[in-house]
């Protein structure tokens, strides 16, 4: 066999591997952002269920505790900035408020005992608790996705792959408050 020949078909087949492996590259990170939006759909819509059962949990709540008016205003007042939220920053912002003021809600309920027996409210309350580890499950997943994401375009071609693309911004986590770790104060 000829030398220039086999030279020829080593070249070749390095050429094509190097364009399958870059082409690899561009896709991956593609993918992996695409993983990321997927995530904060999941994460999304898993909000949206908490905001229509909002209303429905308040008003029961209303009718026991209406002097409770500063809280139902938040409340109100945190739905609508959830759902006029342009950016995944100020929903995130606005999910997290809104958890920490569900919290209260719940525990101005506790002082209510004809509250906790009445079946709308426990049906609403058991709903409620279920969206939220809907939501903590889909926060965790979309958070494991953000981390690859993020891990991969911080590699040295990673970078490069992500630059190609335009896919430089680091994706935005979802963390918790402050304010989760401390253990609520409940008062009768």
């Amino acid at each position: 066999m000829n030398k220039g020949l086999l030279i020829l078909i080593v070249v070749v087949v390095f050429l094509l591997g190097l364009g399958g492996w870059f082409i690899g590259g561009l896709n991956r990170v593609v993918k992996l952002d695409e993983d990321v939006n997927a995530g904060w759909a999941q994460v999304e819509n898993q909000l949206q269920r908490r905001n229509d059962l909002v209303p429905n949990l308040v008003n029961t709540v209303k009718g026991y505790a209406g002097h409770e008016k500063e809280l139902f205003t938040k409340v109100t007042q945190l739905r609508s900035q959830w759902a006029g939220a342009a950016t995944r920053g100020e929903k995130i912002n606005a999910a997290k408020e809104m958890g920490g003021v569900l919290s209260r809600l719940l525990l101005v309920a506790e002082n209510y005992p004809d509250l906790k027996a009445n079946q709308n409210f426990l049906t609403l309350q058991s709903q409620l608790e279920g969206t939220e580890n809907r939501i903590a499950v889909e926060r965790r997943r979309y958070n494991q996705t953000v981390r690859s994401f993020n891990a991969y375009r911080r590699t040295v071609f990673g970078s490069i792959f992500a630059g190609m693309r335009g896919l430089t911004k680091p994706a935005e986590y979802f963390e918790a408050e402050e304010t989760a770790a401390r253990v609520p104060e409940v008062k009768f």
